[in-house]
């Protein structure tokens, strides 16, 4: 931001946060948020100076909730700059994971931003969008072919990437499937390493000054996603986009010395709605309804025909306006339709623009299509009169871009997401050339905001609040310091990043920051 010219108060970050927080903005709380509003210029200098990691700005990224006291406009986020995957060691790569499959192009990563618009018009048959494509797409077949993998890094992938090249490079050890079986204290109730196992056996770490819990959270954990999850009677009515090992482990291993789960948040977990994508051999994709639902031309409904939110808000939005709207025994559910238009120029989920064909998402069942909406809604299992009589309403404010019934496209957020060549309101489009389009959308997440209760300084405390000498949190292991909302992009990341930053700091025993971490990116 500094970069850019952009000086933001901090006062204007701890207004918003308080402004969403609400109620939940307590002393404690507010403790955590100054920790992390004060580490933050630190922790990006630093990265950015002093590792490979490499940060592009977030001019453009809003703040979701645009009305609110203190709310931003744009460079308050970063996001991790590309990177050539040829970079890294052999050994190394082999220990990555590749870029989802769900929200990639065959493989391929798409980052947000301008290499998504870009890639957006070559289904608007404009020159520059054809040509962004074949650039993007012939080196990744091309890697494809030859080493059976995307070598162009973006989003996540870039970001581990570049913060393992950055371990790897200074010799330090990444082990992989190698499980902790226990934590190890002394007499003295100190951490002071790990027993862990691997394909060789059982060993013990030990640990010269402490332990960092930062195993992913427990979005897998099935039994306490049914005890902390709103209707989820058993715990497999969710469908999270965290890797499958996300099972608690490093929140199991902090209760066991002595430490907290702290569930007292808004939301136990950063949710996403999302859509299941049927794979060959009765396998299943998670796909996450991140850009679709913004785009105009389209709509969210529940099986009554009606729409229950403003779509095009953030993704943990869309999930608890739909559990909010869905009545205790029914099943938490939604179907995002759109007209050929958008579903040809934007996507709907899983299913891709021109020029990619729609008949193999429809020979699966993961798009429903209907000639009329009636129809549409029948094959579907909608109220085809409620879905009716919703379009109908919907198609005669959208025309003069206006949403009466959830302001959609009155914030920044809103507009940023839709398409800048609609008018009036680039979020809003009426829903008018057949045949019409449904995928079916469930409640899913990120990952989960309940977690490891710590200070301010990163590390474990006990049911007192001291610390628990010798372990520390981070990551989505640490329990979320927006305690379960979601006001901006990058809420579970930048936390992360900031205290696992800060966890560092006091095992380094390191005090004041420096100004030169602070001015990085700047200077």
């Amino acid at each position: 931001a500094r970069a850019e010219g952009v000086d933001d108060d901090r006062e204007q970050f701890r207004s918003y946060l308080r402004a969403v927080l609400g109620e939940r903005y307590t002393e404690a709380a507010g403790r955590k948020i100054d920790a992390f509003l004060e580490a933050v210029p630190h922790m990006v200098g630093f990265f950015h100076t002093k590792t490979s990691l490499r940060f592009v700005t977030g001019a453009k990224i809003n703040d979701i909730y645009g009305d609110l006291p203190g709310a931003g406009t744009g460079n308050r986020s970063v996001g991790p700059a590309p990177v050539n995957a040829r970079e890294f060691s052999p050994a190394l790569l082999k220990k990555m994971r590749r870029q989802l499959y769900t929200t990639s192009f065959f493989g391929m990563g798409i980052m947000a931003g301008k290499d998504l618009s870009t890639m957006l018009k070559a289904s608007q048959f404009k020159p520059e969008g054809w040509l962004h494509a074949v650039k993007r797409v012939v080196p990744h077949m091309m890697d494809m072919a030859s080493r059976g993998r995307s070598m162009h890094l973006v989003n996540g992938t870039a970001l581990t990437g570049r913060l393992m090249k950055s371990a790897d490079d200074l010799g330090v050890e990444i082990r992989v499937n190698t499980p902790v079986q226990r934590l190890v204290r002394s007499a003295g109730g100190r951490i002071t390493g790990a027993i862990v196992g691997g394909p060789d056996g059982g060993r013990y770490v030990r640990a010269q000054r402490g332990v960092v819990l930062a195993t992913g959270g427990f979005p897998h954990d099935v039994g306490r996603r049914r005890d902390l999850f709103p209707k989820t009677p058993t715990g497999n009515e969710h469908w999270t986009l965290a890797p499958e090992e996300t099972t608690g482990d490093g929140l199991d291993l902090a209760l066991g010395a002595g430490g907290v789960f702290d569930t007292d948040m808004e939301s136990p977990a950063a949710w996403c709605p999302v859509s299941l994508v049927p794979y060959p051999g009765n396998r299943q994709g998670v796909f996450p309804h991140i850009m679709d639902r913004a785009k105009p031309g389209s709509i969210g409904v529940r099986r009554d025909g009606k729409r229950f939110v403003n779509e095009a808000n953030g993704y943990y939005d869309y999930v608890s306006g739909l559990l909010e709207s869905t009545g205790e025994g029914e099943a938490v559910e939604s179907w995002q339709i759109a007209d050929s238009t958008a579903i040809r120029r934007y996507s709907l989920g899983f299913a891709k623009p021109i020029p990619m064909p729609l008949t193999p998402y429809l020979k699966t069942g993961y798009l429903v299509k209907g000639d009329t909406i009636a129809d549409l809604a029948r094959a579907c299992g909608i109220d085809p009169a409620g879905l009716e009589k919703t379009v109908r309403e919907f198609n005669e404010n959208a025309r003069r871009g206006e949403d009466p019934e959830f302001a959609r496209g009155a914030t920044a957020f809103n507009r940023y997401g839709g398409d800048p060549e609609v008018g009036p309101n680039p979020s809003l489009a009426p829903l008018e050339k057949g045949p019409f389009y449904a995928v079916h959308v469930r409640p899913g997440s990120f990952g989960t905001f309940a977690g490891i209760a710590a200070d301010e300084h990163a590390r474990v405390v006990d049911g007192e609040g001291g610390p628990v000498e010798g372990l520390y949190t981070a990551g989505n292991d640490h329990a979320s310091i927006m305690r379960g909302f979601y006001p901006a992009g990058g809420i579970n990341l930048g936390p992360a990043l900031t205290f696992g930053y800060v966890a560092g700091r006091h095992l380094a025993g390191a005090t004041a920051y420096e100004d030169g971490e602070t001015r990085g990116v700047a200077r």
